[in-house]
């Protein structure tokens, strides 16, 4: 049987998505028409641009953007390298939405970390701890991912938050992670692990600054709650 897949030149020049874009620019192009670029091929039974349509027959963007791999590769006709594709587009929309130009960020609040981060964490189904390493005039010098998963104090160790803070040369640091479920409330497990990096900061002369938990829309800080020393 024939591999044969409908590509973008099966369909009529005038509909074509990628001409279309060209021509008139991508805001001319329906949701399922940009996705339909970056797709390229459809399935045996539909072209690439009635496969997007379907797509998001199904899911609406957010959707779509928070799905993880493996239930991208349910949809029929979007194998490994198709969902790969799409999380690389929604992933590249999130890095724009963090992006500062100019000098580096400086951290002057809470609010600053949640601002920063809470567009790459609030569609998040697991947790993600990050660390941001700071300078001595609190500007970011680099955002790492330490941890993903569900934290507790065997995950989340000393010497992985302050890695990269040593090569860094950071003066200081801030931890940051999301609770899926919305709520920013912390756990006690969530304090222990601060309390725990804090000690290992002041061996290492490191400040930890702050733990801002990250909700849906809201943030709790456990330095300026009192949780923390």
């Amino acid at each position: 049987m024939s591999d044969y897949r409908l590509r973008m030149h099966d369909i009529p020049v005038d509909d074509r998505p990628t001409e279309r874009l060209l021509k008139y620019g991508p805001e001319s192009l329906s949701t399922a028409e940009l996705l339909a670029v970056v797709l390229r091929t459809g399935t045996k039974k539909e072209n690439v641009v009635n496969m997007c349509q379907r797509i998001f027959s199904e899911y609406n963007v957010k959707q779509l953007s928070q799905a993880e791999i493996s239930k991208l590769m349910q949809i029929y006709g979007i194998g490994p390298t198709k969902a790969a594709q799409i999380a690389a587009v929604f992933e590249l929309a999130r890095k724009l939405e963090r992006h500062v130009d100019g000098p580096k960020r400086k951290i002057c609040s809470p609010a600053d970390v949640y601002s920063m981060l809470y567009p790459g964490m609030r569609e998040q189904k697991r947790e993600k701890l990050v660390v941001l390493y700071l300078d001595t005039k609190n500007q970011v010098l680099k955002e790492e991912v330490v941890s993903i998963g569900s934290l507790n104090s065997s995950i989340v160790h000393p010497r992985e938050v302050f890695k990269s803070a040593l090569m860094e040369s950071s003066a200081s640091v801030i931890i940051s992670h999301n609770h899926p479920s919305g709520d920013p409330t912390p756990s006690k497990e969530d304090i222990a692990i601060t309390e725990k990096l804090i000690e290992g900061g002041k061996i290492l002369g490191i400040d930890v600054l702050d733990h801002v938990i990250i909700g849906d829309g809201r943030y709790v800080s456990l330095k300026d709650e009192g949780l923390v020393s």
